[in-house]
């Protein structure tokens, strides 16, 4: 844990979703239930994206240790293509580049 962090607080994921339309979606978040609700409409906060190809289903969620990794993981995640993104669900996250 970081300084000043609460180790209760839920951790960070990095999560990848498959809209109606069959395209994905990548994001990050601390609640995934809550974050769903919001991109499927049922709490206000979706997406643009989202909004648009409803509903969603989750594809892929990871932990991370932090929102820095997360959000690292996410940007790793939107260049890859769509088959690789596909596979994360049995493969696990892609290795980071080094900074």
């Amino acid at each position: 844990m970081t300084e000043g962090s609460d180790e209760h607080e839920p951790p960070w994921q990095v999560y990848l979703l498959r809209c109606a339309d069959d395209t994905l979606y990548t994001g990050v978040t601390r609640d995934l239930q809550r974050r769903l609700r919001q991109h499927n409409g049922e709490l206000v906060g979706g997406a643009s994206y989202t909004r648009a190809r409803r509903p969603v289903e989750v594809v892929a969620a990871f932990a991370c240790d932090d929102r820095s990794t997360a959000q690292r993981h996410e940007a790793a995640i939107k260049k890859l293509p769509r088959q690789a993104k596909l596979s994360l669900a049995t493969s696990g996250l892609p290795a980071l580049p080094a900074d």
